[in-house]
């Protein structure tokens, strides 16, 4: 079973060391791999070209659809468990896309990885099967609020929030474009009583003055309510673009 990757700005597939820019782990030197496919449609999402191809008619805010066959690369789990570990990292985060659509081939990659510790970076709504659940460490789940474009029957699955609210190794990171976005959060945390610590907020934006601007109300939120607040290092470093 191949692994469906995204690819980096030379076609190769996105495979990369760098520091993690989000949540929990933010600032730890990581490997990455990116893979392609999407089952969400986020209006405001910085890696529409894992999913937003030509004829995807779901609404983004760039407008821009990508040539399917030059932005996707398929690998077998083995060549990609060696190219991870070339990296030399002892910690690995798999993102998307939406990696748990191809939770088949992860689980058989990190067979391949014995020794390296694991974080999936997933959007909520798909369930890992056993095989590669005994493999995770962490997962950043970052379900989507109203402001994404994503219907909430498809995005909010009761369910699967109730097993990640009581996963100890589930951290919750929403995305917040506006100080109203909170009150969802809130709505959710006492529907589904998070743990106190699992809950990060992240300034939605991929220009470095537009997070530090958000982060400004932001952070007060976080300190009202409790909440972590969450940056994106990467962004700060980087700028948005693909391998970092």
């Amino acid at each position: 079973m191949n692994l469906t990757l995204a690819t980096d700005d030379t076609g190769g597939p996105e495979i990369f060391a760098s520091l993690q820019g989000e949540g929990p782990s933010m600032g730890m030197p990581v490997a990455f791999v990116r893979l392609s496919r999407c089952n969400l449609a986020c209006v405001w999402c910085d890696t529409a070209y894992t999913w937003h191809f030509e004829g995807d008619n779901r609404p983004h805010r760039d407008g821009t659809t990508f040539e399917r066959k030059a932005n996707q690369v398929t690998l077998s789990p083995a060549e990609t468990a060696t190219r991870i570990a070339t990296l030399g990292q002892n910690r690995l985060v798999i993102t998307g896309g939406e990696p748990l659509l191809q939770a088949g081939g992860l689980a058989e990659m990190l067979e391949h990885l014995p020794d390296i510790s694991v974080e999936i970076e997933t959007n909520g709504t798909v369930a890992p099967p056993p095989r590669l659940d005994i493999r995770v460490d962490q997962y950043n789940v970052s379900p989507k609020l109203a402001h994404s474009g994503n219907p909430a029957e498809l995005a909010l699955i009761p369910e699967r929030l109730d097993a990640w609210a009581a996963d100890p190794r589930a951290y919750l990171k929403f995305v917040i474009a506006a100080p109203e976005d909170v009150a969802e959060v809130l709505e959710l945390q006492r529907r589904y009583r998070f743990r106190p610590g699992q809950v990060f907020l992240m300034a939605e934006g991929t220009d470095s003055t537009i997070q530090r601007a958000r982060q400004e109300w932001l952070s007060g939120l976080c300190l009202e309510h409790g909440f972590r607040m969450s940056d994106r290092l990467h962004i700060h470093l980087y700028g948005d673009t693909r391998g970092t």
